[in-house]
């Protein structure tokens, strides 16, 4: 009996570290939003928005988002591509997408789960991370949450922070952590985020790594009591991203997201 134990344990070790099953939230959560990607050609247009655009972003960033464009965002064998091109565009030289839920996913805490394997390469700056959706939007005191960043000059270290009026990288006192995903670029690996009127906790495959309580004090310390939506998108350059340069024989460089799920609490 220890032995086929044994066996059984390993087997399921294997097929989680394959990707061939994946976690699933604790009990009480339940899923209320889901994009499984089970499909071809543009994301979603039920669940996905766009931002469009090649300003910088506040960050001096290189890229030009472009809009239902599948060279920068498409669908394909299961998995949501978002592709940054070495390409002219608008006033740019480099292409890519940055997806949001905004209007048609906005989630007032919760579980956000994103299986992604991530792109390379110096300029490179994924990220996954959720923003306030207030309207207008005042940056940093509507806060922002980072779920995943990466920058190519630091390859397989992972970000996770928040951002609010007290707590921000502006200002030089953002609440920030790393881990270590050496195999960031060839394997998926689960990004998430849970999230409630306590705090914040940011996981790679089960294992947290950052958390942010409430003080309980006021809204520059705590802006996170009102909901929010996802964004998905590889910058190019910029501020971090762009600070050992850009390497522009790597490109094309591509996200794959395998899913995005959404739970809350019963």
């Amino acid at each position: 009996m220890t032995s086929i134990r044994r066996l059984l344990s390993c087997s399921v070790l294997f097929l989680f570290s394959a990707g061939l099953i994946t976690q699933r939230p604790s009990d009480g959560w339940h899923l209320v939003w889901s994009d499984e990607f089970n499909y071809s050609g543009l994301p979603d247009p039920s669940k996905w928005n766009y931002d469009t655009g090649g300003d910088g972003w506040g960050n001096n960033e290189l890229e030009f988002y472009t809009s239902k464009r599948t060279q920068n965002a498409r669908v394909e064998n299961g998995n949501l591509v978002i592709e940054t091109r070495k390409e002219k565009w608008e006033n740019r030289n480099y292409t890519s997408a940055r997806l949001i839920t905004k209007g048609k996913g906005d989630w007032k805490y919760g579980r956000i789960e994103v299986r992604a394997e991530l792109p390379k390469g110096l300029g490179t700056w994924p990220a996954i991370w959720m923003l306030s959706s207030t309207t207008p939007l005042k940056w940093p005191d509507d806060g922002e949450i980072d779920i995943m960043e990466h920058v190519g000059f630091d390859p397989a270290v992972i970000h996770a922070s928040v951002h609010c009026k007290k707590y921000n990288h502006v200002a030089g006192t953002q609440k920030t952590a790393v881990t270590t995903v050496p195999d960031f670029s060839t394997a998926f690996h689960v990004y998430a985020l849970e999230w409630d009127s306590l705090g914040v906790s940011i996981f790679v495959d089960q294992k947290k790594y950052f958390s942010f309580s409430n003080e309980h004090s006021d809204y520059t310390s705590w802006p996170f009591n009102q909901p929010g939506h996802l964004l998905l998108n590889i910058a190019v350059g910029g501020n971090w991203g762009g600070q050992k340069g850009v390497d522009d024989t790597i490109f094309p460089q591509q996200m794959l997201v395998d899913y995005v799920r959404v739970y809350q609490k019963n």
